[in-house]
């Protein structure tokens, strides 16, 4: 068997890795298997590469609807039996169940980036997005029904063509919203971003399709790469933040 293994540098971040893996991976075999983890390293079973196609992006989306429908207990859950740090890429993150989504996505995931996106210099008046942020909390239309199983961090790279179909890799697992990981999708251009729609669709409850919504569920990945790429992705956050309040106050 032919394994791929990497060694992260933040603390337990394998460990975190391969327990979101494995939780998602219960919902779909669409999720790379892990073979072996430890402290400071991570091995799963290689995925051979193909080109991107109509086909597998379909897939993918029937399969991230299966994972989704999975459920988690709470929003913010990590992982079952999961106790240590949790990460988006190489930054740390909280995962603190929470009963609303709105309270969790806003406390948890969008306004701690902003104010390590400010001390780092790379975004100005933090204003509007904090607006934004009281809109999200004040609008209980956008709490789904109930909580996801997320992936928590679908960027384009996370997903991968390979030859046995479409495998996910490199989550950051938790309870959250559905749209959450569509929107990261169309955030970071998926190839065929249609047909994960398409498929999607055909395994899901219609409301969570509300594309309209996207920029809400952009502001905390945004938010991440401002924090991490520098002032440019402060100014789309700063877009983002006056998206959201457009869709909220009208």
């Amino acid at each position: 068997m032919s394994v791929f293994e990497k060694r992260p540098a933040e603390p337990q971040s394998a460990l975190a890795e391969a327990a979101g893996l494995r939780w998602l991976r219960e919902a779909s075999t669409a999720v790379v298997e892990v073979v072996h983890a430890d402290a400071s390293s991570i091995s799963t079973r290689r995925v051979q590469s193909v080109a991107p196609n109509p086909k597998d992006a379909r897939t993918a989306g029937v399969e991230l609807a299966r994972i989704h429908a999975a459920g988690a207990h709470a929003y913010g859950c990590p992982p079952p039996g999961w106790e240590g740090p949790n990460y988006i890429g190489t930054q740390e993150q909280s995962c603190i169940p929470e009963a609303s989504w709105t309270s969790f996505y806003v406390r948890q995931r969008v306004l701690p980036f902003v104010r390590a996106a400010k001390d780092r210099g790379n975004l100005g008046s933090s204003a509007n997005i904090e607006r934004a942020c009281a809109l999200i909390q004040q609008s209980p239309e956008l709490e789904p029904k109930a909580p996801a199983r997320i992936h928590g961090d679908l960027w384009a790279g996370n997903l991968m063509f390979g030859a046995q179909g479409p495998k996910f890799i490199d989550p950051a697992a938790h309870g959250g919203h559905p749209l959450t990981d569509l929107a990261m999708l169309e955030l970071f251009g998926a190839p065929y971003s249609e047909e994960i729609w398409r498929g999607y669709q055909e395994h899901c409850d219609a409301e969570v399709l509300d594309a309209s919504l996207i920029p809400i569920h952009q502001l905390h990945p945004v938010a991440v790469h401002a924090v991490t790429h520098g002032r440019a992705y402060g100014e789309h956050l700063e877009e983002l933040a006056q998206a959201t309040i457009a869709l909220l106050k009208g």
